[in-house]
């Protein structure tokens, strides 16, 4: 690698140790707007990586072209290089379908977590849900902390 390229590696390395500091933090302190970076560089990774699956469905010879472009002292260059090319397709295709799984998945725990932190921010009346048949609205929380009262609670009776 020449100075260039280890100037770029360097910082987008950096830029995403920053991102993810970011959401890091954000989850933290419960702030939802911090975490957006970091879904947005997850969906953009993940459309990379379809865009791999759908290169490697329409050009599958590509992937031999590849292989005799890999040095000589690759690990199991050669034993891959013998393997039938529609088998080599379907292992890759594979192989990137799980990846594309995990990462869909990964965006689902940050977007549930985006959504956790927006509705709790912003929810302005709280149910408590005592049994199946009674439903309870609780106070917002700056109505609560006054310790005024406007109507009478309603009588108990037992049971």
């Amino acid at each position: 690698m020449d100075d260039a390229n280890m100037c770029i590696a360097t910082s987008i390395s950096l830029l995403m140790i920053l991102i993810c500091a970011m959401a890091t933090y954000g989850a933290y302190k419960q702030h939802a707007a911090w975490i957006v970076p970091f879904f947005c560089y997850q969906i953009f990774d993940f459309a990379l990586n379809s865009l791999v699956a759908v290169s490697v469905l329409v050009y599958p010879n590509a992937i031999q072209d590849y292989l005799r472009q890999l040095p000589a002292n690759f690990p199991y260059k050669q034993e891959i290089m013998s393997v039938n090319p529609t088998c080599l397709v379907v292992i890759i295709l594979f192989f990137i379908s799980v990846i594309l799984a995990f990462k869909a998945y990964l965006i689902s725990c940050v977007w549930n977590c985006y959504r956790y932190i927006n509705n709790r921010n912003s929810s302005d009346v709280l149910v408590y849900v005592t049994t199946n048949d009674t439903t309870v609205l609780l106070p917002h929380y700056d109505e609560s902390g006054s310790g005024t009262v406007k109507e009478a609670p309603p009588p108990y009776v037992s049971a």
